[in-house]
């Protein structure tokens, strides 16, 4: 039986595919678990130091919920299940330790656009397209997107995206802040993958507590942010990966971090 959403190894790279290319990678309740299940793999494995999300095909990194299986629900079963589900992988997604990257080979709508919103960095192709049409259809983004999306844009664009559900093209989506960079299609995951491996190449426990100083201290006033740097900072001053990495330095040789 083929894997609604597949595990790779690329070296210190976990690359997590939603494999649905018949559905343009739409993510209904099986999919959500098997992409829970995968996350869940990459988290618990040491050896994997950075996480690539992509869709299958080269049509679509994710092109949304499934509409059939959201047009069989009522709110309080869809609350219960469909959502406490999505907001549940994608907050885990979110919360994940490890630097995370989106690989945009295609179309990213609805989920497939809320599910970027939950990954540190993004690079999308050149043909790709992004956008929440949930209006079009009587509906709001609902698996964190209403949420996160003006959180990391400027207000009145977010709400003309939500508004109008107008898709746009990746230069767009660059140009608003939604993804980092926009490659050539056929360049795409060479891009990623590079930038994949220079972040690998970085001590994992410093990266794990940066994004947690990140994150934390996003929601914190700054005074509170800032001492809380203050505590993170000392911690990484009492690993060995701190300590080689200065060693390295005035030894003018390629520091080996191991996460300690």
């Amino acid at each position: 039986m083929t894997q609604r959403v597949t595990l790779e190894r690329r070296g210190a790279t976990a690359i997590i595919t939603v494999n649905r290319p018949e559905t343009l990678n739409a993510l209904d309740m099986a999919t959500l678990a098997e992409l829970d299940a995968r996350v869940g793999e990459a988290d618990r494995d040491d050896s994997v130091r950075v996480v690539v999300f992509t869709g299958a095909g080269k049509s679509a990194f994710v092109a949304g919920g499934d509409i059939a299986d959201l047009a069989s629900r009522r709110g309080l079963p869809h609350y219960l299940e469909l959502a406490e589900r999505l907001h549940s992988v994608f907050n885990r997604i979110e919360r994940l330790d490890k630097p995370t990257i989106g690989a945009v080979n295609g179309w990213a709508l609805g989920g497939g656009t809320e599910l970027l919103l939950c990954l540190d960095i993004r690079f999308a192709a050149a043909s790709a397209k992004l956008g929440l049409p949930e209006i079009t259809l009587g509906m709001f983004p609902g698996a964190g997107g209403s949420q996160r999306l003006i959180r990391q844009i400027p207000l009145c664009k977010a709400k003309e995206l939500m508004f109008a559900g107008d898709r746009i093209t990746a230069a767009e989506a660059e140009r608003l802040g939604l993804v980092n960079k926009v490659v050539e299609d056929a360049k795409l995951n060479d891009e990623v993958f590079a930038l994949a491996d220079r972040i690998a190449a970085k001590s994992p426990l410093t990266l794990k507590l940066l994004k947690r100083t990140l994150a934390d201290g996003y929601e914190m006033p700054l005074r509170a942010a800032l001492r809380h740097e203050h505590a993170m900072i000392s911690l990484v001053l009492d690993s060995q990966d701190a300590h080689e990495g200065c060693a390295a330095f005035l030894e003018k040789r390629q520091a080996a971090f191991r996460g300690e």
